[in-house]
């Protein structure tokens, strides 16, 4: 795709509405022919995990704490009105009846768009999660310094 538009999307909230707003934008990106790239950091990268609940991952007492309370990309709250956590369902559930796409529906069109995936080394390495508990569109492991190379000329985006 070199010579389009670049797109780069920072992930750093691990809310429904934000990684929603983040999947939107990127799948909206690639689909009008832009160079899109998502870079996924701390509670970011909960979206990514495979296992999609509540699990005990990291090696040592506190990044298996931290994983387990966060749970993974069915246990996102919504950064507003989260209401113990119903309210993502609810609003699953508002976004089924008007015809909106779904978490997972975005997520699998960024990956046949060809959207590429970066998860931070730093934060996966604070919060004790292995690329092999990530989802497989991650292409890479990353530090910020290959990511904003990466990024270059590309608008950057903070979601």
């Amino acid at each position: 795709m070199s010579g389009h538009k670049k797109i780069s999307i920072v992930c750093f909230s691990g809310d429904f509405d934000k990684m929603l707003a983040a999947y939107t934008i990127a799948t909206g990106a690639a689909a009008t022919n832009r160079e899109v790239t998502m870079f996924f950091t701390f509670w970011g990268l909960n979206a990514l995990k495979k296992n999609q609940g509540h699990s005990w991952l990291g090696k040592d007492f506190l990044s298996r704490m931290f994983n387990f309370l966060m749970g993974g990309k069915n246990n996102l709250p919504l950064s507003r009105l989260n209401f113990g956590g119903a309210s993502p369902k609810l609003m699953a559930g508002m976004m089924k009846k008007n015809n909106v796409a779904s978490l997972d529906e975005l997520m699998e069109a960024a990956s046949a768009l060809g959207i590429r995936f970066y998860a931070c080394e730093m934060s996966m390495h604070i919060l004790g999660v292995t690329k092999e508990d990530l989802i497989d569109d991650v292409q890479e492991v990353v530090g910020v310094a290959t990511f904003l190379n990466e990024s270059e000329d590309a608008h950057i985006i903070f979601i």
